[in-house]
C-alpha cells in the first residue's frame, strides 16, 4: 500500500535551518504530484508548497514564499521542504501528501503521511 514518511522535525530558533523529508514507498513516485501541508494546534490544515510531477511547476503559500523550497528526487521517491528562515509562526506538524491532480486544497490529496513536528522558538 501507499506509504509516506515523513522525517526531520523538531526544535529550531528563530532564523534558523531546518530540513524536512518525504520518503514514499507503494506508488510509482514520478507520476505523482506532491504537497506539504501544515497543521498548527487549534488551526486547520493550511497548504504550504506544492511540487508537480516532474518538478517544473513549484507554488508556495504567501506566508512562506521567499522562505520555504520544496524540490523532489524522482530516482530516490523523496520530496524535500527547507527553509533557512524559520519564523514562530511556522510552529506546526507538517504532513507531505501525494495526488496524481496538483491541488491546492488538503482534500484534493489522497495519500497522507502522518506528519512531523516543527517548533520554532523565538
Amino acid at each position: 500500500q501507499v506509504q509516506l514518511a515523513e522525517s526531520g522535525g523538531g526544535l529550531v530558533q528563530a532564523g534558523g535551518s531546518l530540513r524536512l523529508s518525504c520518503a514514499a514507498s507503494g506508488l510509482t513516485f514520478s507520476q505523482y504530484n506532491m504537497a506539504w501541508f501544515r497543521q498548527a494546534p487549534g488551526k486547520e490544515r493550511e497548504f504550504v508548497a506544492r511540487i508537480s510531477r516532474t518538478g517544473t511547476i513549484r507554488n508556495y503559500a504567501d506566508s512562506v514564499k521567499g522562505r520555504f523550497t520544496i524540490s523532489r528526487d524522482n530516482a530516490k521517491n523523496t520530496v524535500t521542504l527547507q527553509s533557512n528562515n524559520w519564523k514562530p509562526e511556522d510552529t506546526a506538524v507538517y504532513y507531505c501528501a501525494a495526488d496524481q491532480g496538483l491541488g491546492w486544497r488538503s482534500y484534493e490529496y489522497a495519500y497522507w503521511g502522518q506528519g512531523t513536528q516543527v517548533t520554532v522558538s523565538s
